[in-house]
């Protein structure tokens, strides 16, 4: 429901927190209800010609525009491949300039939990409070991911938590495809390097990403499938995402039934 002029503050405030907006454009409040008269036009003010040299220093200046889209990709793979470890990762992501959410990001939201665990969720970007904190998973999906892991004896101590893409997009929006396919070369080096014995894609976008299937999560979720690491072949198995849970809480008996799976799996090993 779109609020009216009457709608108290708090409201006004809760329903613009939900469409996503989440920063200040101005110092000052704007009355965008009132009536003004137009205003005059402003006289035209001559500019003072910009001798050459400063021309040159404020190019100098600028920054460097981001790369093509087919061209971050290639610097991606470049780079990833050379990561040793997970914290060399980090760092090389931290200097990365190919993916343009970074510059609208508050942070890198890299992971968590233990990468030495034998499980590992991948979802597929981060939200508000995943920027704020530089966690995945910390918002009410978060807590809902937690109680899914606690269900099965599990918590994050005893997991490994990333996405596809380590930078929240504007407004929470969608994760454009070229985003996606410029930082995947970086969440497969991640996977790689954690070498885990299962995982377990979040939402369809991630399992569509990371294992190439088409079909949409309510065909895909709860089978396995094969995931080559580049060192070996993992099990690896799509279920929903719990921000979907959130909004179809009817669908958390399925997401049970693949926590179960996932839970048996790990007990096999």
């Amino acid at each position: 429901m779109i609020p009216s002029r009457n709608t108290p503050a708090r409201d006004l405030l809760d329903f613009y927190a939900e469409t996503g907006v989440d920063a200040l454009l101005g110092e000052s409040p704007v009355d965008r209800f009132a009536s003004t008269e137009p205003a005059e036009p402003a006289a035209r003010s001559v500019q003072p010609v910009t001798p050459a040299a400063d021309l040159n220093s404020v190019a100098r200046a600028a920054p460097a525009a981001p790369p093509a889209p087919d061209e971050a990709v290639m610097q991606a793979r470049s780079v990833a491949k050379n990561a040793k470890t997970l914290d060399e990762l980090r760092a090389i992501l931290d200097r990365f300039e190919g993916c343009a959410l970074k510059s609208t990001a508050s942070q890198l939201v890299f992971a968590d939990g233990n990468p030495e665990a034998r499980l590992m969720l991948v979802g597929e970007a981060p939200g508000r409070e995943e920027d704020i904190e530089g966690l995945p998973f910390v918002g009410r999906s978060g807590k809902l991911l937690d109680r899914m892991l606690a269900a099965i004896g599990l918590d994050r101590t005893s997991v490994y938590i990333a996405n596809i893409v380590p930078w929240r997009p504007p407004g929470n929006r969608t994760p454009t495809p070229q985003e996606s396919q410029i930082c995947l070369p970086f969440i497969l080096r991640q996977i790689e390097l954690a070498d885990p014995d299962i995982l377990v894609c979040l939402g369809g976008p991630s399992a569509q990403t990371l294992l190439g299937i088409r079909e949409g999560i309510t065909k895909t979720r709860g089978r396995w499938f094969a995931f080559e690491t580049g060192k070996r072949e993992i099990r690896a198995m799509p279920t929903f995402h719990p921000a979907f849970l959130l909004r179809s809480p009817l669908q958390k008996r399925f997401a049970w039934r693949d926590f179960l799976a996932i839970k048996e799996a790990l007990d096999q090993r």
